[in-house]
C-alpha cells in the first residue's frame, strides 16, 4: 500500500478534479503490475496496473489507495475491469467519498466473490487526497492560506518594502505549492502594490501555473498588470461585485482577463459565493497568498482549511509596519484561530508552520 501511495504522489497537482490514485498488483509475493492516475480523462490507476500485469492479474491481489469506481464517468468503471481480469482480492486504503461511489465499488466486488479489505493506511490516503475529499463532499475548494513574515510578525517595513523577508529555499517551496494547487488568489491591494506575476517557476522541471484569481470589488486591476499581460496557459479571473463600473470590466476583458461578477450584499466580494463559483468551474483548491485584508476575510468567513506560515529569523519592528492578518480580530483568545496536526519544517534559515484549522478541513 505504501508503494501504491508513492505511485499516486507522482501525479500531484495534475489530476484535478479527480483524486490521486496508485495501484499495485501482487501475485505469489511478486509485484506484477503497477500504475497511477495521471490526469482526468486518462485511465485510472487500476487499469494501468492490470494492463502491465496482463494474464498474471488472474488470482492476484490488488492494492489501491482509493475504492475502485463502479460508475461510468470520463472513463469506464474499474470494478468491471478488475472482475474481468480475475483478481481474487482487493485491498483499498479508503472508501471513495464521491457520492457516486461511496461504498458501491466495494459492494460490487464483494457480490462478485472478490475478497475486499478496507482501511489499510487510511489516514495517509485521506491526507494525500485532502483536496479531493473537501471538494467532492462540499462542492467548495480546499483553501490553503499561505503567509511569510518576520519573527516579530511583519510582512513589510513601515515604508512597504517586503522583498525579500524569507530566503531562497522558502520562496522555492512556495513555487512548489503553486504547482500543486489549482488556483492562486490575492486581493487588489497586493496587485497594486507588488504587481506580482503569480506564476510557477521551478528549477528542476516545468511547473504548472495555477489559475490566477484577483479579488477586486470595483475592478481596479490595471489592464497592464503582469497577472494579465504575461504569457501563461492559465487564465486570470478578476472577481468583482455588481457595482464594479462597466467600463473597468470591459477594459479588463479586452486585456484578456475573465471578469467574474459575484453576487452578494457587498461592499466587498462575497468570498463564500466566489468559492462556490470556482468549484463549479472544477477548481478544487485555492492557495490564498494575501494580503492582510484578504487573509482576515477568509479566516472570518471560516473558509480556510489549512495554513502554511513561513517565519524568517528577522526582526523588523515599527508599530505601523503591517502584519499578515488585518481586520478587527477577535476580542478574546478563545475566539482565535487554533491549528491542529501542526508540522514544523526548516527551509534554510527560515521555518514553516503548517497545520489545519480546527473548525475546517475535510481530514
Amino acid at each position: 500500500m505504501r508503494m501504491a501511495l508513492d505511485l499516486a504522489k507522482k501525479a500531484m497537482g495534475r489530476t484535478s478534479p479527480n483524486p490521486m490514485v496508485g495501484a499495485v498488483l501482487v501475485k505469489d509475493g511478486q509485484v506484477v503490475g503497477r500504475g497511477y492516475h495521471a490526469r482526468a480523462g486518462t485511465p485510472h490507476a487500476e487499469i494501468h496496473a492490470l494492463r502491465e500485469a496482463g494474464e498474471r492479474a488472474e488470482g492476484a491481489t490488488l492494492y489501491v489507495t482509493l475504492e475502485p469506481c463502479c460508475h461510468q464517468g470520463r472513463t469506464g468503471p474499474c470494478t468491471e475491469a478488475i472482475l474481468a481480469a480475475g483478481v481474487k482480492r482487493v485491498v483499498t486504503a479508503m472508501v471513495d467519498p464521491n457520492p457516486l461511489v461511496a461504498g458501491r465499488g466495494v459492494e460490487r466486488l464483494r457480490r462478485a466473490g472478490v475478497e475486499v479489505t478496507v482501511g489499510v493506511l487510511e489516514e495517509e490516503a485521506r491526507r494525500l487526497n485532502e483536496v479531493f475529499v473537501k471538494y467532492i463532499t462540499t462542492r467548495s475548494p480546499f483553501v490553503v492560506l499561505k503567509a511569510a513574515m518576520s519573527l516579530d510578525g511583519k510582512i513589510a517595513t513601515r515604508t512597504g518594502e517586503s522583498r525579500w523577508i524569507t530566503g531562497s529555499q522558502a520562496r522555492l517551496a512556495v513555487h512548489y505549492l503553486r504547482d500543486r494547487y489549482d488556483a492562486i488568489l490575492v486581493g487588489i491591494n497586493t496587485v497594486l502594490k507588488d504587481n506580482p506575476s503569480l506564476t510557477t517557476r521551478l528549477p528542476d522541471r516545468e511547473g504548472r501555473d495555477p489559475v490566477r484569481v484577483i479579488v477586486d470589488s470595483m475592478a481596479r486591476t490595471p489592464p497592464g498588470a503582469r497577472v494579465i499581460t504575461q504569457e501563461s496557459p492559465a487564465p486570470t479571473i478578476v472577481a468583482v461585485t455588481e457595482k464594479a463600473p462597466e467600463e473597468n470590466r470591459r477594459r479588463l476583458e479586452d486585456a484578456g482577463a475573465r471578469v467574474l461578477v459575484v453576487p452578494g450584499p457587498g461592499p466587498g466580494v462575497d468570498l463564500v459565493a466566489l468559492m462556490k463559483e470556482l468549484a463549479r468551474r472544477e477548481i478544487t483548491s485555492v492557495l490564498v497568498e494575501g494580503g492582510s485584508r484578504i487573509h482576515a476575510s477568509f479566516l472570518e468567513s471560516r473558509l480556510v482549511d489549512k495554513v502554511i506560515w513561513f517565519i524568517a529569523p528577522l526582526i523588523i519592528g515599527g508599530s505601523s509596519a503591517p502584519g499578515p492578518v488585518g481586520g478587527e480580530g477577535p476580542a478574546r483568545l478563545s475566539e482565535a484561530v487554533r491549528l491542529r496536526d501542526v508540522l514544523i519544517t526548516r527551509y534554510g534559515e527560515d521555518f514553516c508552520v503548517e497545520g489545519y484549522v480546527n473548525d475546517g478541513g475535510a481530514v
